[in-house]
């Protein structure tokens, strides 16, 4: 009889109902089929055993054979310890409880062998263990526990109440016992053959219960690479279902806007990246399919031209395109840009954000209804249900990490067909986190900067260098440039005794006097009409200097500034850094990023700071980024329900990543509804899978 891996853990030995509902609320574990995917997160060797004689002044873990010989309890300022006389053949130790010690005195057998483990500490030349775990030597020589011993993840309640890793391990060992070692296959024959990978059951034990090192890693590689590879299936499929079944728009022709505007308006040659990329659209929306597309390029790129031109196919074939952007200041931007790349064609654009009036909403509802408008770009507003368009053709998406998924969605919704979708980042994604959280879309990338823009040079100062930072400050407005000084917070914080926007403004109020000097101030408590005020007198140059919180990260282009100081650049994560830096060096002079710390710096800070000097790459800084703070982070949090990882990581196992997303292309190009006789054992896991997994309801 096999049992059923549904059954609540509630009837497993050793469980019972309170200890199920601990389970339950602290681990989200509730059926056998949980307790069996809760991995442990390391191992302890427990090969090898010492001798008292050969313990060394570490607090390493280590495992004894010996005998208690001796027990009494010693009263201290707050109740009392209970001190053990442990030995074996070469000397003699102590084992201390400083908890628990009735029940412990009274369950302790003398004489008789014990294995002890734990942590050892040195004190008064002689060495003791608190708390060690105890085992009868004859229990040791019966039990299913193995020499790599499983550690599980914990939390502080679990531990409270007594459930530590080692009673997860006995759990499981009832478990294995009662449901034996036949487990459902999930790969098939060939896959498994391949990719040399063991067999399910084998997989499942060894990872709770390895008895080497190498079956563990077995263990770990074929768990990890079933997870991913489930993964990649989802978002492969899905995106050939989509081709297939979802019919989008067929721009036949590239007609008189597009190329009006590339022969007499396009302000310089593409690149040879923007070219390419431009080929990749191009092929989708000529197809019959509906293009969903990502495409990513740094700070700078040329990613608003190839929107644009993407937007003037659109128009060529009677349709309307849409632009939407996280910000009104970056909308405005886009708004402003546009318009004048547009300057002298006959195309109708507008904007629409949270502060257009309504009289002129009204005139936007009407002509987007009629067809009358081409063009529009704007914030969230653009998906209220009352902007209704006559005919969507293409919709643009600017910095997606910023919108929700069922905020995307909803452009989908605003036709009968879907429009195009083209989705565009500045912010890197390495390709293995692309592969993951993307793997339904398309990816183009713009990987060359347009000719003429130099590289920003970027410098690591201390606070107490400031006054020759001020100085070179005071040389480069002297040539005419402007300069951004951003700050982290507006208010300090009661906790972290950082200098704040107001104190560094006074200070730079000192040191830049008037008249001489002018300076704009912007940050996220003001008006946004003020903000606006202070943006446009530093745009059109009446200010030199714009001291900012990270209001200005996305999307301010200022050819004239040219110099960044970042204030506290170690609280900023990497892609911030990096966005910031991006907003200088837009013009044709040469520009400079200084990145201000006090000296005092964790590791992390370090390495952050050393990657921004080191390199202008968006794609290397992404992969540290990546590295430091793990993928959940990288995506914000309405992606990282994608990634609900339970084995795997897409950095250290980026190579698996890669095999399983290839496997899984393979095999949908043979057999694209998993319907062969071979691939049965991959259907029945894939639907199981599908079924239960939010994966769906993330991606959009």
């Amino acid at each position: 009889m096999t049992t059923n891996l549904n059954t609540s853990i509630t009837y497993l030995k050793g469980v019972g109902p309170s200890r199920a509902d601990l389970l339950k609320t602290e681990l989200g574990i509730q059926t056998y089929s949980d307790l069996l995917n809760f991995f442990p997160f390391r191992y302890i060797d427990r090969t090898q055993f010492v001798k008292i004689n050969q313990l060394q002044q570490n607090s390493a873990e280590i495992q004894i054979i010996g005998k208690i010989t001796s027990l009494k309890t010693v009263k201290q300022k707050r109740g009392s310890r209970l001190v053990a006389t442990f030995m074996d053949e070469t000397g003699t130790m102590e084992l201390i409880w400083f908890r628990g010690a009735k029940w412990i005195k009274d369950a302790i057998k003398l004489n008789i062998p014990y294995v002890i483990f734990g942590k050892t500490n040195y004190f008064n030349r002689s060495f003791s263990m608190p708390h060690p775990e105890m085992e009868l030597v004859s229990e040791y020589k019966k039990s299913l526990r193995t020499a790599m011993q499983p550690v599980y993840p914990s939390t502080e309640k679990l531990t409270n109440k007594g459930v530590s890793s080692r009673i997860i391990t006995k759990i499981m060992q009832s478990l294995f016992q009662e449901v034996g070692l036949n487990f459902k296959e999930t790969l098939s024959d060939e896959i498994i053959k391949t990719n040399q990978l063991i067999s399910k059951s084998e997989a499942l034990f060894n990872i709770h219960f390895p008895k080497t090192q190498e079956l563990l890693t077995q263990a770990q590689k074929r768990l990890k690479f079933e997870e991913l590879f489930f993964i990649q299936l989802q978002l492969i499929r899905k995106k050939m279902i989509r081709k297939a079944k979802i019919k989008g728009f067929n721009f036949e022709k590239v007609g008189t806007y597009f190329n009006n505007f590339y022969h007499h308006n396009l302000p310089f040659e593409l690149t040879n990246a923007q070219k390419r990329v431009l080929k990749e659209i191009r092929k989708d929306i000529g197809s019959n399919a509906q293009m969903n597309r990502l495409l990513q390029g740094d700070v700078g790129s040329g990613k608003t031209i190839v929107a644009l031109l993407v937007m003037l196919i659109a128009l060529d074939n009677k349709y309307q395109a849409a632009l939407m952007a996280p910000t009104e200041i970056l909308a405005t931007q886009h708004y402003n840009a546009i318009v004048e790349l547009l300057n002298g064609m006959n195309v109708s654009v507008k904007l629409l954000t949270g502060s257009t009036k309504t009289k002129d909403r009204k005139v936007i509802h009407q002509n987007l209804e009629s067809g009358d408008l081409q063009i529009l770009i704007g914030t969230h507003a653009l998906i209220e249900d009352k902007v209704k368009f006559k005919n969507l053709g293409v919709a643009i998406i600017d910095e997606q990490h910023r919108f929700g998924v069922a905020q995307r969605s909803k452009l989908w919704k605003k036709n009968e067909l879907p429009p195009h979708i083209l989705v565009m980042t500045a912010t890197p994604i390495p390709r293995t986190l692309a592969m993951s959280v993307y793997g339904d879309l398309d990816i183009s990338v713009i990987d060359e900067l347009p000719p003429g823009r130099k590289e920003v040079k970027t410098a690591h100062r201390y606070d107490a260098n400031r006054l020759s930072v001020f100085k070179f400050l005071k040389e480069e407005i002297a040539k005419g440039r402007q300069v951004y000084i951003v700050y982290p917070l507006i208010n300090e914080s009661e906790v972290m005794d950082y200098k704040d926007l107001m104190d560094g403004y006074e200070s730079i109020s000192r040191d830049f006097p008037k008249p001489m000097y002018q300076i704009s101030i912007v940050h996220g408590k003001m008006k946004s009409e003020d903000k606006e005020f202070e943006m446009q007198r530093f745009i059109k140059g009446e200010t030199q200097i714009m001291v900012a919180t990270t209001v200005i990260e996305v999307g301010v282009n200022i050819p004239n500034a040219s110099v960044m100081v970042i204030e506290s650049a170690e609280r900023f994560g990497l892609s911030q850094l990096h966005q910031l830096r991006g907003r200088v060096g837009r013009g044709a002079e040469q520009s400079y990023c200084i990145l201000m710390t006090s000296f005092k710096l964790s590791n992390e800070a370090k390495i952050r700071l050393n990657t921004m000097v080191e390199t202008s790459d968006g794609f290397k800084i992404a992969e540290v980024d990546l590295k430091l703070r793990g993928p959940g982070n990288l995506m914000g949090t309405q992606q990282s329900g994608v990634l609900n990882l339970r084995i795997a990581d897409i950095v250290k196992d980026a190579h698996l990543l890669k095999l399983a997303r290839f496997t899984a292309i393979n095999l949908l190009e043979n057999d694209p509804s998993l319907s062969n006789p071979e691939n049965r054992f991959i259907n029945i896991a894939y639907h199981e899978i599908s079924k239960n997994s939010t994966l769906w309801a993330n991606i959009s």
